[in-house]
């Protein structure tokens, strides 16, 4: 979008928040760069030039606005959205894997040589992964220098920065302040934790729906593992360094969230998952103008606009409880859940709530004996050939997967029908356009909109929604009466 000037300099004039994200406007003579919904005076259009990401303009020599704090904007919708190598690549730079295994690290996981990876993100964001996951360390680094009393020393580190130094400079560089001088100036307006848990902003796109968001993790949570407590959804986190509990409340302007974290290193990873999961990168407007428009689905969407797809934090557990949830109750699957995390979960502690374990790696499912699986014989062996596939890495569900790829694979396993695959394409994999054609809510609120109720004619019937049939899946859900579709009480 950053190409359009005309449409790109509408936007900034009208201060619309629903482009924030989409591109950077950078100021020529005060050389800083903004996000389009910034509350000051708009420059002049001939002093406007516009970049696709917050790398970019920092490359380009411009420091971040201290007021409208552009590189805390939603990420692009684009990300989650598209499948190709470039929003592959952007979903695994917000997961750190630049940071863990450097540019190679992304190549690999990619398919493609680091050469190739360069090349394309360069091509359409104006920087390489280098440069994107500098820009994601600056931001990481300005959230513990504001939010915790950490040493500049620890925080370096625990940003990602590889020396003091580096950190320094980036700092500098990008706020137009030093570390200490950007503490300085938040201790005016806001309290820094000293008991190592982080309270953040996640910002999204208006409207949003939290009703069925927050409902379907709160109705389907697994005990001890999640918990809807005092108004929040919480829930333990596996991540690369260690561990992490988050508690994540909904209110009208943004997210409220909580992080307690074993590792600070793992910061910028816990953000972007709980982002993912809450579906927070989402663009409501256009989603909600392709299916209001739709004679069926409109009063549905006028009645409730924002819905987002809960997703996860934690592709491989979903894939799993997608299993366990196979024709059985909502109930009977948090059952199966629970023993599970029981038997094979890492216990953490949790003096906040009644968290008591990470749901079960892969690997440590591998070793669970089949018989001990309280469920008939052709869903164990269902159970056990994924978790194979998924510890060996045969499969890879991850931020950035292929997704025809992953499908494909997932519908070579025994006992894996549409159902199945498609729940995962929806909740693990992200794809928007994702549908359970074959699940009874889907079947049932068809019925009662004059809809086909068979899986074939209703996949036809549901192309006109494309690309967006796992938001249709949200709204036809939300016909009934089940306690996904409401926050609990």
């Amino acid at each position: 979008m950053h190409e359009d000037f005309e449409r790109c300099v509408r936007a900034v004039q009208s201060k619309d928040d629903r482009f924030d994200g989409w591109f950077f406007t950078a100021v020529l003579t005060t050389r800083i760069y903004c996000r389009p919904s910034c509350p000051v005076v708009p420059p002049k259009v001939e002093n406007m030039s516009f970049y696709p990401s917050a790398a970019a303009a920092q490359q380009a020599g411009f420091r971040a606005c201290k007021r409208c704090r552009p590189d805390a904007s939603p990420g692009s919708p684009q990300w989650n959205e598209r499948a190709d190598l470039v929003a592959r690549a952007m979903r695994l730079i917000a997961d750190g894997i630049v940071d863990r295994d450097g540019v190679p690290g992304l190549a690999s996981r990619l398919g493609y040589s680091s050469r190739q990876v360069e090349r394309q993100l360069l091509a359409e964001l104006g920087a390489g992964p280098l440069a994107l996951a500098r820009a994601q360390r600056a931001q990481t680094a300005r959230v513990l220098i504001e939010t915790t009393t950490l040493s500049m020393t620890d925080l370096a580190m625990a940003s990602g920065f590889s020396s003091i130094r580096t950190f320094n400079d980036t700092v500098r560089e990008v706020f137009a302040l030093s570390p200490t001088e950007l503490r300085r100036r938040a201790k005016r307006s806001q309290q820094c934790t000293t008991t190592g848990v982080l309270s953040l902003r996640l910002p999204f796109r208006a409207p949003l729906c939290p009703d069925n968001l927050f409902g379907h993790l709160a109705a389907t949570g697994v005990p001890g593992v999640e918990e809807w407590r005092d108004g929040a959804y919480r829930r333990t986190l596996r991540l690369p360094h260690g561990h992490g509990v988050v508690t994540l409340r909904p209110l009208p302007d943004h997210i409220g969230c909580q992080l307690a974290l074993s590792d600070l290193r793992d910061l910028s990873m816990a953000i972007s998952r709980c982002r993912r999961m809450l579906d927070l990168d989402a663009d409501p407007v256009a989603v909600d103008d392709l299916l209001g428009a739709d004679p069926v689905l409109g009063p549905l969407v006028a009645k409730t606009p924002g819905r987002r797809v809960p997703r996860t934090v934690d592709p491989d557990e979903f894939a799993v409880r997608a299993v366990l949830g196979q024709q059985v109750s909502t109930a009977a699957a948090r059952t199966h859940a629970a023993r599970l995390v029981t038997a094979h979960g890492d216990k953490i502690d949790d003096p906040a709530g009644g968290l008591t374990h990470l749901f079960p790696s892969p690997e440590a499912l591998a070793e669970l004996e089949p018989e001990s699986l309280a469920m008939p014989k052709s869903r164990r062996r269902t159970l056990t050939t994924l978790v194979a596939a998924l510890a060996a890495g045969e499969i890879d569900l991850g931020a950035g997967s292929d997704w025809l790829r992953a499908r494909a694979q997932l519908n070579e396993l025994p006992g894996f029908g549409p159902w199945t695959v498609e729940s995962i394409a929806m909740r693990s994999l992200g794809d928007p356009d994702a549908f359970i054609a074959s699940d009874l809510g889907i079947k049932l609120a068809a019925r009662a909109l004059g809809l086909p109720e068979s899986p074939a004619a209703l996949n036809l019937a549901s192309a006109a929604w494309r690309p967006w049939r796992a938001y249709a899946v949200q709204h036809f859900w939300a016909t009934g009466d089940h306690p996904i579709n409401h926050l609990p009480v």
